[in-house]
């Protein structure tokens, strides 16, 4: 199995960003509005620059005094890891237990082809599963 299936499993491959210069504030409005907990960092949506999550939120905002104006330049990650379509979905998941990171970008050719996150993956694992028993199970009662 690749990480192209399991972008194909998400039903889009649509990759929401925020350029380096938006605030926090308009940070925390985008993850609210779309109910995600990362954005990926980009000036024109295919290129990657780095990802902002909300731990990046937390950790680097702590003592500032006017964190809700503070540019997403200065709190984004910008060693990411990331992975391309043809990547086998094992090295995927080693990625994420490994590198203890939340969401992956998915690059093609050097631009942006997704954004996974450690519940696509485990949603596409226990779909995985699910089928494996269903399989198992009509084998076995001969159905």
């Amino acid at each position: 199995m690749r990480v192209r299936d399991v972008l194909s499993s998400k039903g889009s491959d649509r990759v929401l960003t925020i350029t380096p210069e938006a605030t926090v504030a308009e940070l925390l409005d985008a993850l609210a509005e779309h109910d995600v907990g990362a954005l990926v960092v980009s000036d024109d949506g295919r290129a990657l620059l780095g990802i902002v999550s909300e731990r990046d939120v937390v950790r680097k905002l702590r003592h500032v005094d006017d964190a809700r104006a503070a540019t997403v330049s200065s709190i984004m990650s910008t060693d990411v890891h990331v992975c391309g379509p043809d990547d086998s979905f094992g090295s995927l998941m080693a990625t994420m237990t490994d590198r203890r990171v939340r969401h992956v970008p998915v690059l093609e050719d050097g631009v942006l082809a997704g954004l996974l996150s450690v519940g696509d993956a485990v949603k596409h694992r226990m779909e995985q599963l699910e089928f494996e028993r269903d399989q198992l199970s009509t084998y076995v009662h001969g159905g």
